[in-house]
């Protein structure tokens, strides 16, 4: 097989796998939310299987300089946030090359790792990534099932 069939066949079956998901704005302040995959997550809500790791990789673009940038997650559950801890708070080293500039567009890539001691439940993940200032860059929403 030629070279570049091949890369361009890696770069097809890269592109259909990733796995767009439908979410919800709530509240990204000093940036502008582009595109959000979960890998798996072929349907809504994302089906999180305990003891498993989920890929989350948002596209945004900045309004705003910022020197860091932090993520927080919670899992909202009858309008109550519980925080889920996630292995790298620092936005910094999740993709993004600090500082953040203006006019820029940014890819955030972690992992949302489900522990086998969460109930199963159906929820709702609000994930922020705020810049120096506690503003959200981004902040989305998304249903899951953990089962």
């Amino acid at each position: 097989m030629d070279l570049r069939v091949g890369v361009v066949l890696l770069c097809v079956m890269g592109l259909t796998c990733a796995e767009l998901v439908k979410y919800i704005d709530c509240g990204s302040s000093t940036g502008k939310v582009m595109t959000v995959d979960i890998s798996p997550c072929p349907s809504l809500p994302c089906q999180l299987h305990k003891g498993q790791s989920y890929s989350v990789n948002v596209t945004f673009n900045s309004a705003v300089q910022s020197q860091t940038s932090k993520a927080l997650v919670h899992g909202v559950i009858a309008g109550v946030p519980v925080p889920f801890p996630i292995p790298i708070e620092d936005g910094c080293k999740s993709g993004i090359q600090c500082p953040i500039k203006k006019q820029q567009s940014y890819h955030y890539q972690n992992t949302l790792p489900v522990k086998t001691v969460y109930p199963a439940i159906k929820l709702v993940v609000e994930w922020e990534l705020r810049d120096d200032g506690n503003q959200d860059l981004f902040c989305i929403k998304f249903p899951v099932q953990i089962v």
